[in-house]
């Protein structure tokens, strides 16, 4: 099998959009949906915090991490 282990640039997009848009997201390989695990992402002081959505396909182990305020890995 040559398959990937991770998603291609257009799959994150696409799971980061459905998320934004209906609040869950399937996974663009197994159309099974994908689990949600918050990450913190305090200020320390800072005057800011990230807030970070993990989801985590249950079939296929795939994930994708992003900032729910801006809607980007990073």
């Amino acid at each position: 099998m040559t398959e990937k282990a991770q998603f291609e640039q257009a799959e994150e997009r696409a799971v980061r959009e459905a998320y934004g848009r209906d609040g869950h997201a399937d996974c663009p390989r197994c159309q099974v949906q994908m689990h949600e695990r918050a990450i913190g992402g305090g200020s320390f002081g800072l005057g800011y915090a990230r807030q970070r959505e993990w989801l985590l396909c249950p079939q296929c182990k795939r994930s994708v991490m992003f900032d729910l305020k801006r809607g980007t890995r990073n």
